[in-house]
């Protein structure tokens, strides 16, 4: 189980994409006729309808531990709302226990008992279902799993075996597709250096950071300044640091096309199609500032520093079935160059960006990787020959229900070079003086690398296997921001 970070009063930053499932596979199992009885609590006006789009937003608050139950190959098993609830979860043995929550005063138990109000009845399951649920117990990135085997009544509810399953399982051949922000509030964040800033600011003039931090809504802003080592043999005056901030508007990308060309039969008799398309990414506003200061210890080989790790699972309701989406973003900068190059250099870069895997049944699953930016220089200078290269970037997965899907990597970079020649002539005789002449140019540049990767994870949708990881491909820019000459 990955251990959480603990939460910070300010949290902070993600970008990223993609699907994925829990469960195992489990003993099949066979359940009585009153457990195949569809749950009382569940309303049919929302049931996932084929006949018109699903909408797709942020789940709310009430919403924070709900579940939706479908029940593929019956007559009205499409997935729907339920008051069924995932008691408690067991990632080893994927084993859950299932309950309803008694609304009023009391309710009768199985045995005819009076349960006090607001305490667990046994749920009604059945094998067969598919349940989707928010974070619960035991599954702090959300549950999707099917019911292989009912084990019996427990006093906290109906324990399940369940096995791993696919989204088109739940949405069918239904339609949804939606971009929902994700709430700056709702990420955790580990502080990697003594000092890191995380600033956000929310609707209702909520804000989080140092004093006299402006971040524009739905924002999420991590500031970073620390020495770095210095090359060897630099003077005192050459001390190396690395400063500044980045600030995202991170957006989770949803879409699901039901309805493929081909169907396939599951091994419990069920027909599924899977989808004809499908996507997921991360994408949002970007800005940072990004400064490099002194002659810094470099190697040809680039050195990666990360600062600060984040990490959010916001819910997208996709009809009446609660997606959960697993966001890790892990902020750092980088620096490599020859360690002889003396930088005192500025910009600001502000864009957006788009990461993630769109999925067709012609072309299977491709890369999406876009960005726009523009920078502007803030100050620039350059001296002694060299290079030099410090990157200030986010590295981002984005999965579903605790599996990665996609791996995204966005670093915004300063590049200085310069080149040059010093010829010295010492003349015969005493009293003679000595002729130094230095002639060289210098070139400053920014330029952005982003790059990533989709995951074989990718098949939660219940699209065909990728057998091999596919790379994103690497998106390069690069722009000059002043140069001149010695």
């Amino acid at each position: 189980m990955r251990k959480r970070p603990s939460r910070a009063l300010v949290p902070a930053l993600a970008a990223s994409a993609l699907f994925l499932a829990v469960g195992c596979s489990a003993d099949p199992g066979q359940s009585s006729a009153a457990a195949r009885t569809p749950d009382a609590g569940a309303s049919a006006t929302t049931t996932a309808n084929s006949d018109q789009p699903l909408a797709v937003a942020a789940a709310p608050a009430a919403a924070a531990t709900s579940t939706a139950v479908a029940r593929p190959g019956t007559a009205g098993g499409k997935a729907r709302k339920t008051s069924l609830k995932v008691k408690s979860y067991d990632s080893h043995t994927r084993r859950a226990v299932i309950s309803t929550v008694a609304k009023g005063t009391s309710s009768p138990s199985p045995t005819g008992t009076p349960t006090p109000a607001g305490t667990a009845t046994p749920g009604r399951t059945a094998v067969g279902d598919v349940i989707a649920s928010a974070p619960a117990p035991g599954a702090p990135d959300g549950l999707l799993a099917k019911v292989t085997k009912v084990i019996g009544e427990t006093t906290d509810g109906t324990e399940v075996q369940t096995a791993p399953t696919t989204l088109d399982t739940l949405l069918g051949d239904g339609d949804a597709k939606g971009t929902v922000p994700v709430d700056p509030a709702s990420f955790d964040v580990e502080r990697l250096l003594p000092d890191v800033k995380v600033s956000w600011a929310k609707t209702g003039d909520i804000h989080s950071g140092p004093e006299g931090t402006k971040v524009p809504l739905g924002s999420l802003r991590v500031d970073v300044a620390t020495k770095v080592a210095t090359a060897e043999g630099a003077p005192a005056s050459a001390d190396a640091s690395v400063s500044g901030f980045v600030q995202v508007k991170p957006e989770v990308d949803f879409s699901y096309g039901g309805g493929a060309s081909t169907a396939s039969t599951a091994s419990d008799g069920s027909t599924a199609s899977g989808p004809g398309a499908a996507y997921l990414g991360v994408s949002g506003d970007w800005t940072s500032q990004w400064a490099l200061k002194g002659r810094a210890g470099a190697t040809a080989k680039p050195v990666r520093l990360p600062f600060a790790k984040l990490h959010a699972d916001p819910v997208l309701q996709v009809g009446p079935i609660p997606v959960v989406v697993n966001l890790d973003l892990t902020c750092y900068f980088e620096i490599s160059g020859d360690g002889r190059v003396t930088v005192d250099v500025e910009q600001d870069l502000k864009g957006d960006f788009k990461a993630g895997g769109t999925f067709g049944t012609a072309a299977g699953w491709t890369p999406v990787n876009e960005s726009h930016m523009d920078s502007s220089p803030v100050r620039t200078s350059v001296t002694t020959a060299g290079s030099v290269k410090a990157a200030l970037g986010a590295q981002a997965t984005v999965g579903l229900y605790g599996a990665v899907g996609v791996t995204a990597d966005l670093a915004p970079y300063l590049r200085g070079e310069a080149a040059g020649t010093v010829a010295a002539t010492t003349p015969v005789g005493s009293g003679a003086k000595s002729d130094v002449a230095a002639s060289g140019s210098w070139a400053l540049y920014g330029g952005l690398d982003l790059s990533g990767t989709l995951q074989i994870q990718l098949a939660i949708f219940g699209t065909p296997v990728i057998q091999h990881a596919i790379p994103l491909g690497t998106l390069h820019r690069e722009w000059k921001l002043a140069d001149g000459k010695m």
